[in-house]
């Protein structure tokens, strides 16, 4: 960036619990861009105390050095106005486009003393719910410097006609209801410690997971579901139709590994009966940790993602086949092709799918996502021969196997780590940074359409407002907190929103009667960390706690 300034984020990038793809990449890009430190601080904004302690604790376990050095300021959504009036911030990078971005740039319009750059990666896209937040995006306060980072060729292209698609429902013009950029740049992988096991190591890993020494093992890493990312019945098909051909299923090992829910025993099983009838020997191994992960990457031959559910939008673990020097095979499909270089780093099986999918789009929004999924993945068939084809010959020559697997990692080292990803985004937030900045004053008196005006639509629910028809002072309680004497409980979650300081003034300026809005702007005037609305609402805060009560008529 062409200066140094502090990175945001609503995200907690680092997070604890089950190993997922999101989570991974999230990591990984933390990880290059704490190494490449583009910016002299990194403010993180989260939903509550409770997940601000956690998220401080996690950075400062997983980068003690620039923990040390003060790089990171962990705060919660509550701390927002004031950091945004206060801080010129080079950019806010958000790891999904989905939840926040919009909100975000309605809040840096109305509060930030510039116009930053803001962007956000997308991942899934399939949910039935996303239209909705999509048509978030496209609002009047879009600017320029706003952009959607899509992982993926077949991602940006899916944003690119949901906002044409909400633009021709919604009957929106680009003048007056403009997009966020869209830009490309794909997730990555860091090689370190990846790598293909040899010799004794190798057998020593493959005895550790249950795969025979000698058999040509074929690795499936992901969500083991029928209804997610993945079906994995086609690489089974593929199999059996090598075994038809004549292949002997002993000399291959099928291995399907990661996610699996509690209730996907009865899944799991039918997996086993399947590959039981064609002879194939198959090891499952569910919810495995990053050790036991690697392992496995390093004890296998071939990567096989047959990626058939929309649900997948990029492919990490074809990375990370990569990263440990594997060939993959794959289905073409979405952000895959973008991924694998066919013929060379592996092969793309060709794929089938449905031109109209008018039923399942009205139904899906009145189901659940996993049956909507389940149901489009349903519709679009993986070349199984093609498939059966590319494991054939990787089976059968070894050599084949380490050219493909030592250029996927080449492919890799060139494009698609954590560093050269970081990079790109630099570039991108330089060229947002450099965009045209818009006016300034428009902006500010914008609101976001879909946020709810709460002053404005429940207007009818109090019996007045605050206004000068109301004449206040302080009441015997708010004389004992004045003097000391009594002291006002504040919860918590009002996150520092009242001022022990200015609620003494407050109770000065009302001791001897004072009409509402009047008593708020003489606040506002008397402690300059008030504006008008947080003095009224110190007014009414303190009416409700009885320190302050309307003067008698």
């Amino acid at each position: 960036m062409q200066a140094l300034r502090p990175f945001g984020t609503l995200d907690p990038f680092i997070e604890s619990g089950a190993i997922m793809g999101r989570k991974v990449a999230n990591a990984g890009f933390l990880d290059a861009l704490v190494r490449a430190d583009p910016f002299d601080a990194y403010h993180f904004f989260m939903p509550s105390p409770r997940e601000r302690d956690q998220q401080r604790d996690l950075l400062a376990a997983r980068y003690p050095e620039a923990e040390a050095r003060g790089k990171f300021k962990i705060l919660t959504r509550l701390d927002l106005p004031a950091a945004l009036a206060d801080t010129d911030y080079a950019v806010f990078h958000l790891s999904d486009c989905i939840t926040s971005q919009p909100r975000l740039a309605a809040a840096r319009n109305a509060l930030a003393r510039s116009i930053f750059p803001i962007t956000g990666t997308t991942h899934s896209l399939s949910y039935a719910a996303y239209g909705r937040e999509f048509l978030a995006h496209l609002w009047p306060g879009t600017t320029a410097r706003d952009a959607v980072v899509a992982t993926s060729r077949a991602g940006r292209d899916v944003v690119a006609r949901l906002f044409e698609g909400l633009r021709r429902g919604y009957g929106l013009s680009p003048e007056t209801h403009p997009a966020p950029r869209l830009a490309r740049i794909p997730l990555g992988v860091d090689p370190a410690g990846w790598r293909a096991l040899e010799g004794e190591e190798r057998r020593q890993a493959r005895a550790l997971c249950g795969i025979p020494v000698e058999a040509t093992a074929l690795l499936v890493f992901g969500r083991i579901s029928h209804s997610s990312k993945m079906d994995p019945l086609p690489v089974l098909r593929a199999v059996q139709r090598l075994v038809a051909a004549g292949t002997d299923p002993a000399g291959l090992c099928l291995v399907m590994a990661g996610w699996a829910d509690d209730e996907a025993q009865g899944f799991l099983e039918t997996l086993r009966a399947l590959a039981g009838n064609i002879g194939l020997p198959l090891v499952l191994v569910t919810r495995p940790d990053e050790e036991r992960k690697r392992l496995l990457f390093g004890a296998v031959d071939v990567f096989v993602s047959l990626a058939d559910n929309p649900q997948e939008t990029f492919g990490l673990t074809l990375l990370e086949a990569m990263a440990a020097s594997l060939p993959v095979v794959a289905s073409d499909y979405d952000g895959y092709r973008d991924i694998v270089d066919h013929g060379r780093t592996g092969f793309l099986a060709p794929t089938l799918g449905l031109a109209d999918t008018g039923p399942r789009d009205v139904l899906a929004p009145l189901c659940y996502d996993n049956h909507t999924h389940l149901r489009l993945a349903q519709g679009l068939a993986v070349d199984v021969a093609a498939v059966a084809g590319a494991l054939e010959r990787l089976a059968a020559d070894p050599g084949l196997r380490r050219a493909m697997g030592a250029a996927g990692r080449a492919r890799l080292e060139a494009g698609f780590t954590w560093d050269v990803v970081v990079a790109a985004h630099i570039r991108l937030w330089e060229s947002l940074a450099a965009a045209p900045v818009p006016d300034r004053e428009r902006l500010r008196g914008l609101s976001h359409p879909s946020a709810l005006a709460y002053g404005e639509v429940f207007a009818g629910y109090p019996t007045q407002v605050l206004s000068d028809a109301v004449r206040l002072t302080w009441s015997r309680a708010g004389r004992a907190v004045y003097r000391g004497r009594d002291f006002p409980l504040v919860y918590e979650g009002l996150g520092g929103e009242i001022s022990p300081t200015a609620l003494r003034t407050l109770l000065f300026l009302a001791r001897g009667g004072c009409p509402g809005l009047t008593l708020a702007a003489r606040l506002a005037a008397a402690e300059p960390s008030l504006d008008l609305f947080a003095a009224g609402f110190h007014v009414v805060w303190a009416l409700k706690q009885d320190l302050l009560e309307k003067e008698a008529s």
